[in-house]
């Protein structure tokens, strides 16, 4: 089975470097099919490897691949682990990202960095699984900062674009903060447990549980507690959490489709996926459970409430994932690291379908994005309104589609968590629901119902994008569907096995488990439910406001004229970061010229050693004047004195 382990990571790495090395000289047609048919056999041997963990009953992988290099002791490696909980990820990453590639086809088809851009995505995919797949914190950390270079790469893709290289150019600093915590939490690690294995770190943990450092004198830290901030801080640079969230909405400055594969399976997931296979280490610290329960309410409520002012059809999906994003995380600071791993199971399919169903309506719109000049799209576009309507369902958690499974399985467990913070966290995630049905829906009645609002030339060429563009959409509508109703195996059965720990300190899913009687009574029992309910109050709100009296929308924008002013200013963390963050960093660059370079270095090292060599130069040209007798002079003291040395004072 490793050569399909090694032949899964490869296949896309092989289309990546075919598509990019060898663009020049192959067509469009050879370059997207390599890079397609390099996914496809991912996925295509990640169903095999699930079929041999799931149905075969195999044991978890965990070999090494090659080694790298031993120093002090410590073997660096490249290995596998392969168990429930990477095979599951490995499904999902290659599912969506084929789904995205051979979207591309269609969304791409007229850009010039067409080639280009299918080595960009391959190369992203490549960087992921090596990251789900590692076994080892030196693989984790290269995928993680592959994941973070390509998309680097992708965001900016258009790169003539001032916007879009501003927006990489942010999201690579941004992650790069999240990175400095995750450099330091794998550095202590590799300092406290002398090795970077998985498994050898998960075995000594609970004899690490009691060991403390002092890093202010007199105040002794938990070293688990400090490796699980640390490594959390690298997961909210990833997954985008408060207030290392800034960089996310702007990334889609960037195509569509890498949009979705960045927001649906591969970039922003790391962060959960990583804290979700760190289980063994967040289980011996409430301390830093609860920290990672209070980032993400906070993100998943207040970055909900800015989704209800944005215009821009791709960035009220972006703000949707935010807020998504601090649900997952809400799980994962309550034990249920199963629930999270499952909501980011579900969101893969509907979110991804989400943001290509926007890019469909962007290519029938003439790559237009602004809400307020669209409408009434129902009719020239019924694949893209039905598999919409089916993804936002998905997304506001109704009842029977794959959201609703996952997210109500968040609001229970966080619900059944005695930790400090659980109810502050209750309470964010479940008035979140009625903030995301109202988001969802004014984007969908914006979009495909009322008057149309585009121009003439628009209106007389509009019509449904074409196959290679809707097959994917019906495609991922289909999980976004079913996929919830695994609900059963994934939460409450043995499918994650060792793969996931869970103290008996942190009994929230064995309480899900007690109440849980399968997904039809879920379903029945979800109709009545206090989430159903703020859902249907967000979608009527958003159905009587903008469809049946728009001018509400006005008016309230003036009556909360400050309220609106907050939320379209992002709570001031864009200004915050602009003016306080990067205009002191300029500051004290610009200081540091004037006193560093301008006077220390050039002013005395360099211009001033340059004048003192002058001044002794012109001191010393005057001696040699080029008269005799000045020179016969000179030898007559120069004896005089040797003689006076030699007589008095030796």
């Amino acid at each position: 089975m490793h050569y399909i382990y090694l032949a899964i990571v490869l296949a896309p790495l092989a289309g990546a470097v075919v598509a990019g090395l060898f663009g020049r000289w192959v067509s469009r047609s050879v370059a997207h099919s390599v890079a397609i048919g390099g996914v496809a056999v991912s996925f295509l041997l990640s169903l095999v490897a699930l079929k041999h963990s799931l149905v075969d009953g195999a044991p978890a992988f965990n070999g090494t691949v090659y080694t790298w290099m031993v120093a002090g002791g410590v073997h660096f490696e490249i290995g596998f682990l392969i168990d429930r909980l990477s095979v599951l990820m490995m499904t999902v990453v290659s599912f969506v990202s084929l789904m995205v590639h051979i979207y591309t086809i269609g969304y791409m088809h007229d850009d010039p960095g067409y080639k280009r851009f299918f080595s960009y995505i391959a190369l992203f995919t490549f960087s992921m699984l090596m990251l789900v797949m590692s076994n080892n914190f030196l693989q984790l950390f290269f995928g993680w900062e592959a994941v973070g270079l390509v998309s680097y790469l992708l965001i900016g893709f258009w790169y003539t674009r001032p916007t879009a290289t501003f927006a990489a150019l942010k999201a690579f600093l941004v992650n790069r903060v999240g990175d400095f915590g995750f450099m330091l939490g794998i550095a202590a690690i590799l300092m406290y447990f002398h090795s970077l294995d998985y498994a050898d770190v998960f075995a000594a943990a609970d004899r690490m549980s009691g060991l403390q450092l002092e890093i202010f004198a007199g105040h002794g830290w938990s070293v688990l507690t400090l490796i699980c901030i640390l490594l959390f801080v690298g997961a909210m640079g990833k997954s985008a959490q408060v207030p290392l969230h800034v960089w996310l909405p702007d990334s889609m400055e960037g195509p569509t489709p890498i949009s979705a594969l960045i927001h649906a399976a591969t970039m922003v997931t790391a962060g959960i996926f990583m804290v979700a296979r760190m289980s063994p280490l967040y289980e011996l610290s409430d301390t830093a459970l609860s920290f990672v329960m209070v980032i993400g309410a906070i993100t998943a409520f207040f970055m909900g409430l800015l989704g209800l002012v944005q215009n821009d059809i791709k960035r009220v999906i972006a703000y949707s994932t935010l807020s998504q994003l601090g649900y997952m995380t809400v799980a994962l600071g309550a034990s249920a690291y199963s629930v999270a791993i499952f909501h980011l199971m579900t969101h893969a399919f509907f979110k991804a379908l989400l943001f290509l169903a926007a890019g469909s309506v962007i290519i029938a719109m003439h790559h237009e994005q602004d809400m307020r000049k669209m409408g009434g799209l129902k009719k020239y576009m019924p694949v893209t309104y039905w598999t919409s309507l089916i993804g936002s369902l998905a997304l506001i958690g109704f009842p029977g589609f794959s959201g609703f499974f996952s997210k109500d399985s968040i609001i229970e467990a966080v619900a059944a968590s005695h930790l400090p913070g659980a109810g502050f966290a209750y309470w964010s995630v479940l008035l979140g629901v009625f903030v995301t049905a109202l988001y969802s829906f004014r984007l969908f009645f914006l979009v495909f119902h009322g008057e149309g609002r585009m121009d003439a030339h628009t209106r007389a060429h509009l019509r449904e994008s074409p196959a290679v563009v809707t097959v994917p959409l019906v495609l991922l509508a289909i999980p976004s569907v079913v996929a919830g109703y695994l609900i059963g195996p994934l939460l409450y059965g043995e499918y994650f096995g060792d793969a996931i720990h869970i103290t008996a300190a942190h009994p929230a899913m064995e309480r899900l488990a007690e109440e849980f009687d399968g997904p039809w009574a879920m379903i029945v029992h979800g109709l009545t439910a206090t989430p159903f309910l703020l859902a249907m109050a967000g979608l009527f709100t958003a159905w009587y406001v903008y469809m049946r009296r728009p001018a509400l929308a006005d008016l309230a924008r003036r009556r909360a004229g400050w309220l609106y002013g907050l939320l379209v200013n992002k709570y001031g963390f864009d200004d915050f970061n602009q003016i306080v963050l990067a205009g002191g960093a300029r500051g004290i660059g610009r200081l540091l010229w004037r006193v560093g370079d301008a006077v220390l270095i050039d002013g005395l090292v360099v211009n001033g050693s340059a004048r003192v060599v002058g001044w002794m130069a012109t001191v010393v040209r005057r001696v040699q004047t080029g008269y005799l007798y000045h020179y016969a002079f000179a030898m007559i003291v120069g004896l005089l004195l040797l003689m006076t040395w030699v007589v008095f004072l030796r």
